[in-house]
């Protein structure tokens, strides 16, 4: 049996389809590479966003049209909200409600499958496992995810992911020291991400931190860099501050902070738990210690009420902090979340239009950011087939020679130092063509 995995949004996301690509290749399944190669198409979805949504189903009847008898396993967080509308798709043979792998390996393999009814309450999806069987690779890349954690204990009003995957769980700390032992063997980065990374910890007994965690794995893991997934920006201690700048790029001195808004006002209606101030205030803290740092953010416009003011506030407060990126998107209702029920709806070219102004400022920020980095040293980690990689500060950058074949994650992990070179537009490393294995 040959099965093709199509992942919809986050890290979290793609690290749960590695998950069930491994239980189902140790039941004997084959990976496939293309669409006609594949006796199943497992369709791991996201729900963060209407359109997320909205991918998902199109793939779906994609995949149907132009493979009609593949068979196709839904899985994911668009799934455990919205099962029914996937089990009544065309070409859909079954849904699993959640992330388990044990339960898509079930489904790929005909037999019996016990349902999580996750949609049914909170705490029904709470029961889903975290952890358990280690995982060892993530199919075909250089930098690997390591998730520390499930779901959320937060509120925010706009936000359906909390629904699909319940409350915040965490990883014991010698499994994931493990997990990341193995993957460290097969990747020259690993991304620690999870659904509320800065809550890690809460729930273990006796408690834990993300920052503890992170100087235990870099102890016990040196042979590999580190990067975090997004974190709250208040959520950043002191610890993780002193690791990000005193690591030699071993945790990359790059951060994304969700924003969402710059108008308090607004930030209240999404039931945030900072202010734009205090936001504004760790972020600069954080940025006068580590140097050099790449910062991105999330921001929502067109949120239920947003005002022309509190649009204004919210691009005041992005040209004043030291941002490298931004992901902006117009608000999306989810349905059973407080906002999809808000009244005072923005038009929905007024939430575009305020989106580009943000998506332009943030491009001009970056490009003077990459502007200042020509120059400077940079450690890069090779990507796809070699002909780049990415810095710590989440720059990415040409490699001499360009396309590598073979070097990266398929014959092991594989770093590149050297002097930034080019322009805003077009940054490369200057060093030997050699690549460096860790």
């Amino acid at each position: 049996m040959r099965v093709l995995y199509r992942t919809f949004g986050c890290k979290a996301n793609q690290y749960d389809s590695e998950r069930m690509r491994q239980e189902a290749e140790a039941r004997g399944a084959r990976t496939a590479d293309r669409r006609a190669e594949a006796d199943v198409v497992v369709v791991n979805t996201c729900t963060v966003t209407n359109q997320a949504d909205a991918d998902a189903r199109r793939f779906i009847r994609r995949v149907h049209r132009e493979a009609p008898d593949a068979r196709i396993v839904v899985a994911g967080c668009s799934a455990a909200l919205r099962g029914e509308e996937y089990e009544a798709m065309p070409g859909v043979t079954r849904v699993v409600r959640g992330h388990d792998p044990m339960a898509v390996a079930d489904a790929l393999g005909g037999g019996r499958l016990t349902q999580l009814e996750l949609s049914a309450s909170l705490d029904a999806i709470d029961t889903e496992p975290i952890g358990g069987e280690l995982l060892r690779r993530r199919h075909g890349a250089s930098r690997g995810w390591l998730k520390v954690q499930d779901g959320c204990d937060r509120k925010c009003s706009f936000c359906a992911t909390r629904l699909a995957r319940g409350a915040s769980r965490s990883r014991a700390p010698e499994e994931v020291v493990a997990e990341a032992g193995l993957l460290a063997q097969a990747h020259a980065e690993l991304v620690v991400t999870g659904i509320h990374i800065g809550h890690y910890g809460r729930d273990l007994r006796p408690e834990w931190t993300l920052s503890r965690l992170c100087a235990l794995l870099l102890e016990s893991v040196p042979e590999v860099r580190l990067r975090l997934g997004s974190i709250e920006a208040t959520e950043v201690d002191e610890l993780l501050v002193d690791l990000l700048s005193t690591s030699g790029g071993r945790l990359a001195p790059h951060l994304h902070m969700p924003l969402q808004s710059g108008s308090d006002r607004v930030l209240g209606a999404m039931r945030r738990w900072h202010t734009a101030r205090a936001y504004r205030h760790r972020a600069l803290q954080i940025a006068d210690r580590v140097v050099p740092l790449g910062l991105g953010a999330d921001v929502i416009t067109g949120f239920p009420g947003e005002t022309d003011e509190d649009h204004a506030a919210t691009r005041a407060l992005v040209d004043a902090l030291p941002f490298t990126y931004l992901h902006v998107f117009p608000f999306s209702p989810r349905v059973g979340t407080p906002a999809a029920a808000m009244a005072g709806r923005v038009v929905e070219r007024v939430a575009g239009e305020r989106a580009r102004e943000l998506r332009e400022i943030a491009q001009e920020k970056g490009r003077a950011y990459r502007a200042s980095r020509v120059g400077s040293r940079a450690f890069a980690v090779v990507e796809g087939d070699g002909g780049s990689g990415l810095t710590g500060d989440y720059l990415r950058v040409a490699l001499p020679g360009g396309p590598m074949t073979g070097r990266g994650s398929v014959t092991g992990p594989a770093t590149v130092s050297g002097t930034l070179r080019g322009d805003a537009e077009h940054l490369r490393i200057d060093a030997s063509p050699e690549m460096c294995p860790n």
